[in-house]
C-alpha cells in the first residue's frame, strides 16, 4: 500500500495551495517570489518566504510518494557528472538515469575522482536495491576504476555518444541555475535537486511519443496521483 499523504496540521492555508506552491517551485525554473506573484495572481497572498518553508517541508515527501509509485528501475543504467557553481566554487553533480530516462540518483560532490566515482555508485545501488546488466558512461576514467572494484560484473561502455540520456538530464538543472543565479550550498542544492529529480520527471512524459489526446490523458492521470499523494482528494489507493 502506497503511505498517506503529509499531515498539514498547524498550517493555516489549505493543502490545495500548500500543494500548488511547490508544485509551481519544482516543476517550472521560477524563484520563491516568481511563485508568490503567480499566486497573488490567482488572488492568494502568501509570502515568498512561506513558499520556501513549504517547499522544504513538503518537496522530499511529495517527491519520495512519486518515486514509490514508480516501476522498478530499468538494468540499463546511464551516469554522467557536470559542473555546477555554488558560491563560485565549482562542484560537481552526479545524476543516474535509467534507459527509459526515469533519474535514479543525484549526488552532488567536491571531486569527480575515483573516490567520488566509488561513492556514488555505492549510493546508487543502495538507493535502487538493485545491480545493473550494463552501465554507460562517458570517458572519464574515474568511472572505470570504481566500477572495477564496486560492480566488476556489470558491463561498463564508456563513450561520450553513448550517453545523452544522462547528458540531457541535466538540463533542467541548468535551466534553475539561470532563474535563480546559482545555487547557494551544497546542502541546498543536493535537497532541491534531489526533490526536483522525484517531482518534475513526473510532470514530464515522453511527449514526443505521444498524440496530443494521449498526452492529455497521461497528464490527467499524473495531475490525479499528485492530488492523491499530496492529500488534495484523500488517502492514496494503491499502486
Amino acid at each position: 500500500m502506497v503511505g498517506a499523504p503529509p499531515s498539514y496540521k498547524g498550517h493555516r492555508y489549505p493543502v490545495e495551495v500548500i500543494s500548488h506552491c511547490v508544485w509551481l517551485y519544482f516543476r517550472f525554473p521560477l524563484s520563491f517570489r516568481e511563485v508568490e506573484e503567480l499566486m497573488f495572481q490567482r488572488g492568494v497572498i502568501v509570502s515568498h518566504e512561506t513558499v520556501r518553508r513549504w517547499c522544504l517541508k513538503f518537496g522530499q515527501a511529495y517527491a519520495g510518494a512519486l518515486r514509490r509509485r514508480r516501476p522498478r528501475p530499468g538494468d540499463k543504467w546511464h551516469l554522467d557528472e557536470v559542473f555546477i557553481k555554488i558560491n563560485s566554487e565549482q562542484k560537481y553533480l552526479w545524476r543516474a538515469v535509467d534507459q527509459d530516462g526515469n533519474v535514479l540518483d543525484i549526488l552532488v560532490q567536491n571531486r569527480r575522482d575515483k573516490a567520488a566515482a566509488r561513492r556514488f555508485f555505492r549510493g546508487l545501488m543502495t538507493k535502487t536495491g538493485r545491480v545493473p546488466r550494463v552501465v554507460v558512461t562517458d570517458e572519464l576514467r574515474s568511472y572505470g576504476a570504481a566500477h572495477g572494484e564496486v560492480m566488476p560484473s556489470v558491463e561498463h561502455r564508456s563513450h561520450k555518444s553513448l550517453n545523452n540520456r544522462a547528458e540531457n538530464s541535466h538540463q533542467p538543472t541548468r535551466q534553475r541555475e539561470r532563474a535563480t543565479k546559482g545555487f547557494r550550498s551544497v546542502g541546498g542544492a543536493q535537497r532541491f535537486l534531489s526533490a526536483s529529480s522525484g517531482i518534475s520527471p513526473h510532470f514530464r512524459p515522453r511527449r514526443h511519443l505521444m498524440t496530443a489526446s494521449e498526452h492529455r490523458a497521461e497528464m490527467t492521470t499524473r495531475f490525479t496521483i499528485w492530488e492523491q499523494i499530496t492529500g488534495v482528494t484523500g488517502r492514496p489507493t494503491a499502486a
